[in-house]
Parts: structure tokens; sequence; C-alpha cells
């Protein structure tokens, strides 16, 4: 069961920009090359399991409860040389391929390195190693870095407090070449790779008050234990421990490279306080302009976007997709469901030529599908459009809000599985006809002038049994408007392509300023394509 979407308002406009809300995202303009990252003063950290103690998920869980049980601790701060970097001297430090950890093991299956510390990562994270139950922790210093044009004096052999976070490498596209296949900064951020993808969007641990009143919150990892692969293995498993202010969580990552990359994520989460709002399975993206949006840039590629859709699976084989947009002002909006088969932030554009970005290339950019694993419940998905005028800005944030209130004192475990790939399952539907592409202009007859209320969405299905329907089959598209009237809803197929375009028009009512509008193509008693959600915000 599906609920429309609701959306929430705010006055923010591109030129007057959300800040708190951005606070999460904005600084990832500074480092493109990096995953997006945010840091909040206010987490603690926690010890690493001592050298020949043993180590396991059991043993973090009990740890994490106990530390929701107490105040938390105060950040690390680095000092010295690592608090005097800047952003070129950040961008100059490189990890020593030689000093690679697991490199000494022939035909290893992982490599991992380290990011340093210094310039806006100035927390120290502690990485730990596990072999066969033992855990023991893994020592970094100015030896495993390479300085050559930094300006700042750096110490022989130093070791460091910590490190900024640390990148995962496996043969994903070519057996004699180490790929990195993931990479944790910053906060509970974290990104992964399929094959034949570059960086875009990234997950993180949890996401706490986003957008809401009480101020948000960024939970951090502060330590990782990481499972040393046996030589032959095809995953590699990481274990976090996570903190912030209200709420601590041990969290198990089993990370398995492919031509879509798999993360099994279990995450058993104490709460110190109460929450307004949690959010799991966090995503973070990008969306500039393009496709349904244009928007007004100066810019000579046709679309700039990490991610161009939203997509929410149901248990009954419903999909439903929602075009992104950069909206004028702060878009917020709800997607109830009861447990749902798997939502995410997808890109359904694959060809170079839609973006003509030969460095950045968005056409490569992965979709990653959230599959909850057991029954979520009743909740929603949230989904935020932040206004934003920079492609440096991640303002594209989705995760599930279970309907049950976060209080001090609970306890949860919520498991899901992300798939990171060009076309995850899950990432349209396999029966229905899918939605090809969406645009949005003026009502009234193209090329003709008159003036009008109206707004007209253009919406093309491709595939299904649409694919194979002559043009006089009994089919017919079933639209709604909220806050608004349809004034037209007109369905036919596009000669010599086997694709269908419904075009819609419709009014906003009264002094409305949004209309929601869902649309999908009906026929012989069924759904016989995916169902179309947008919002419709004047400027």
């Amino acid at each position: 069961m599906v609920r429309p979407i609701r959306e929430v308002r705010t006055c923010s406009t591109r030129r007057k920009l959300v800040t708190g809300l951005l606070s999460s995202v904005a600084l990832a303009a500074l480092a493109p090359s990096l995953p997006a990252f945010a840091q909040d003063s206010s987490t603690g950290t926690t010890g690493t399991a001592p050298a020949g103690v043993a180590f396991s998920f059991d043993w973090l869980t009990g740890e994490m409860r106990a530390a929701a049980a107490a105040a938390p601790k105060p950040a690390e701060a680095v000092e010295g040389f690592l608090a005097e970097f800047d952003y070129d001297d950040y961008q100059r430090v490189g990890f020593r391929r030689e000093r690679t950890r697991w490199a000494d093991q022939k035909n290893a299956p992982f490599h991992l390195n380290a990011f340093h510390l210094g310039w806006l990562f100035n927390e120290p994270v502690h990485l730990s190693e596990v072999t066969e139950g033992t855990a023991t922790p893994m020592r970094f210093s100015t030896a495993d870095f390479d300085y050559a044009n930094v300006k700042a004096e750096i110490p022989a052999d130093f070791e460091m407090p910590g490190v900024a976070g640390f990148r995962l490498m496996s043969p994903l596209n070519r057996a004699d070449h180490y790929d990195e296949i993931a990479a944790f900064l910053g906060a509970s951020y974290f990104r992964a790779l399929g094959r034949d993808t570059v960086y875009g969007l990234s997950a993180r641990g949890l996401a706490v008050n986003t957008g809401m009143s009480s101020g948000e919150e960024f939970p951090r990892f502060t330590d990782f234990w990481i499972e040393r692969p046996a030589p032959g293995a095809d995953e590699v498993v990481v274990y976090a421990a996570l903190q912030s202010k209200s709420v601590t969580g041990a969290y198990r990552l089993v990370l398995k490279p492919g031509s879509t990359t798999v993360v099994d994520v279990t995450a058993r989460l104490f709460l110190r306080e109460d929450v307004e709002q949690l959010g799991i399975a966090p995503l973070t993206s990008m969306f500039l302009f393009g496709g349904a949006d244009p928007g007004a840039f100066d810019d000579f590629r046709p679309a700039v976007h990490d991610s161009d859709h939203l997509v929410l699976n149901t248990r009954d084989g419903e999909t439903f997709v929602r075009p992104l947009v950069n909206p004028a002002q702060l878009g917020n909006s709800y997607l109830g469901a009861q447990n749902p088969a798997s939502f995410g932030l997808i890109q359904r554009e694959r060809d170079f030529d839609q973006y003509l970005d030969a460095q950045a290339h968005y056409e490569r950019r992965p979709s990653l599908i959230v599959e909850p694993l057991g029954d979520w419940g009743q909740g929603s998905v949230r989904l935020l459009e932040i206004p934003s005028d920079l492609e440096g800005n991640d303002n594209i944030v989705a995760y599930w809000v279970p309907a049950t209130p976060a209080r001090k004192g609970d306890s949860l475990e919520v498991s899901y599985r992300l798939h990171w790939g060009l076309s995850p399952a899950g990432d349209r539907s396999k029966e229905r006809a899918r939605i090809l592409r969406t645009r949005v202009g003026k009502g009234g007859v193209a090329g003709v002038s008159g003036t009008t209320d109206g707004k007209k969405f253009v919406v093309d299905f491709r595939g299904g049994l649409l694919a194979d329907l002559p043009r006089d089959a009994d089919i017919t598209p079933k639209v709604t408007v909220l806050r608004g009237e349809l004034t037209q809803a007109i369905l036919s197929p596009i000669a010599g392509t086997g694709d269908w375009r419904l075009v819609i028009e419709a009014v906003p009512a009264g002094d409305q300023n949004t209309m929601e509008i869902q649309a999908a193509i009906t026929g012989y008693g069924q759904n016989l394509s995916e169902i179309w959600l947008y919002q419709w915000v004047t400027e």
C-alpha cells in the first residue's frame, strides 16, 4: 500500500540557500574528487578493541549500548602540522603505493589504504584489522604518505593519532588492476562503485533530524574494524562504531564488488535522546539541471546530475517513479508505504550525448537501490530537494522514516542491502513500461501565441506490453491532480519507436502554487506502466 506524496514548503529560493540543510553537503564543492561529508563537533569516540582481545559484532554492540547510557565524549582534534593543512596541501597528499595494506599477500582479493588527516578532516578515525576474531589497531604514520609539494613541514615517521577514513580496492574492471571500490570519509558517509561506474551519489549510516526544527545532527563513524579477507574471498567485512549527541550505533557492512556492487548493512541503534526524525538508509545526491528541469543555467552541457529519479517499489509489484528537480524553493515530500520492496536514487539517462561532460562522465554515475531485509512496517520515503546553484552541492536527500517515533532509551536493529551499479535490480519495473523521460513547459498549443495558467507535462513510456500494442489498443491514461484541475490527458504512440507519449495539461487551483500529479497507463484490467509522480512548484 502506498499513500500519495505530501509536501512541505518553505520560502527559500536558489539565491537564498537553506544554510542548515546544505551544511551537510556544500563543502563537497571544495573537494569534488572526494566523497561528500559533514562533521559535527558534538560527536564522541569509542576506544578500539585492545590488541589480542577477541572482537565480534556482539562485543561492538555491547560497547555502543553502554556508550548510549553515558554522555558523548568530547571530540578529538588534531594538532601541529595536521592543523595547518590548507586545501592545496591536502590535495597534494597521497598514500604511498608500497605502503598499501594487504598488498604483501599474493593475489590478495582486496587492498586498503587511508585518507590523511587535516584541512576539513580534523577529527581522527581509528582503524583496526580483525584476523581470526582478534582485533589489532592499524597504525599509520607520515611514512605512509607522499607529501610532494606540500608547504607544511612534515615530521619524519610521525605516528598519526588516526586517519580521516579509508578506501578499499579490488580487481573490479580488470584482473590486473586494483580499482577503488569503496571509500569511507567524513561523518558516516561512504560510497561504492559497480563495474564501469565512477563516483557519484553517497550513502551514510544514519540521518538525524535532517531539515527539522530541532536542528540536524551528523553522526560519525568514529572507529572501524575491517576483517582481513582470506585468499580468494569475494567480499570484505567492515564494522563501524557510530556516535552522535542523540544516538549510538554498531554497524556491520559486507561489501561484495561486481557489475552491481552489493553492501549488506546491519545497524543496531541505541537512542541517547528523543529524536524528532530518524532517517534509515539515507542517500545523498546532486541534481543541478536537465530533463524535467532544465533551469536557467548558462552551460554548454544539456544536463548535470548524479541522479535523475527517485524510485519506490512496493511488495504488490507497483513501481513509483519521481523525476528529480532543482526547485526554486525547498521541496520536501513524503511517500508513505507499508514495508517497501525497495527504493533509491537512480540515473536513468546513460547516453554521453545527454551530458557532454568528458571529465565528470555523469552517464557513468551509479544508481543506488536500498532493499529492506525483513519487515520494515509502516513508514515513508522522504525526499528533500534543496535549491542549489552549484554542481558541487549534493542537494538531493532521500531516506526511510519509520512511523514509530524514536525515543530516549529505545534500541532497534535494521538490515538492508545497497545495490550500486549502472542498472541495479529495482531501478525500473521488470514487467511494465518504464518512464523514459519527462518534459515540462507552458500549457497550450506549441508555436501559437496566447496566455494560459496551465502547465504541460510530457511523459514518454517504453517497453512492457505497450511496445507491442497497436495504435487503437484499449488502453487509457489514469491521471490524478491534487490542488489543481486536469484539463487534458492525451495518450498516443510515437511513430516508428514503439514508445508511447502521455501529454498532460493542468491548472493550479485558486491561489495554490503547487500541484501533485500522478499518472499511469492502464488497460486489460491492469497497470501497463510504472506510476509517474510529479510535484510542480511555481517559481
